[in-house]
């Protein structure tokens, strides 16, 4: 079994291939973004990166973020959310609770205030539930500030919403005036 760097080293290299570079190992993504298990472990070997089904299972079900999921037969296995490469996820449409949040870096926070939410190179603006994850995600990049998002708001002006496997919220970009800066 894989120790924790190990594990982690994985993760990292599955949301490459999984969300943002399918091709760097010569894999392409269906349309909804799986692929076959035995071709991704085939193709992780091919390019100096062996993996046992056992440890990606491993990978799969102890990542804290649940960025992986399985099909429900186990034979395909694909990136929750966060791809940079075009995947229809097949998630529907569902109605936010009153506020969500987006944790950032503070030098970003100015840009965001005047322009709003963008997706970047993601497909979608990626907000959580809770003020704890929002903190977690917006410490990788320096100081952490939340940002509360009017979902009720933004789905009453029209905006569509989706739940990811993992329960990342997902919408289109978001407005500056939808936005405050979260106390704490």
């Amino acid at each position: 079994m894989l120790d924790e760097k190990r594990t982690v080293k994985a993760s990292k290299f599955l949301s490459l291939v999984l969300r943002h570079q399918p091709e760097r190992i010569g894999l392409a993504l269906d349309e909804a973004g799986w692929v076959d298990v035995d071709r991704l472990l085939a193709a992780c070997a091919e390019h100096g990166r062996k993996l046992s089904r056992a440890e990606l299972e491993h990978v799969v079900a102890t990542n804290n973020k649940r960025r992986f999921a399985f099909s429900e037969d186990g034979r395909r296995i694909r990136a929750s959310q966060g791809h940079t490469v075009q995947v229809d996820l097949g998630l529907e449409p569902a109605a936010p609770p009153d506020v969500l949040f987006h944790g950032t870096a503070a030098a970003t926070v100015p840009l965001i205030l005047r322009d709003g939410l963008l997706p970047m190179a993601r497909q979608d603006v990626h907000l959580s539930a809770d003020v704890e994850t929002a903190v977690r995600v917006g410490s990788r990049h320096g100081r952490p500030v939340v940002l509360a998002v009017d979902a009720a708001g933004l789905a009453a002006a029209g905006h569509v919403f989706r739940v990811s496997a993992n329960g990342v919220w997902l919408t289109g970009p978001v407005p500056p005036q939808w936005l405050r800066v979260q106390p704490g």
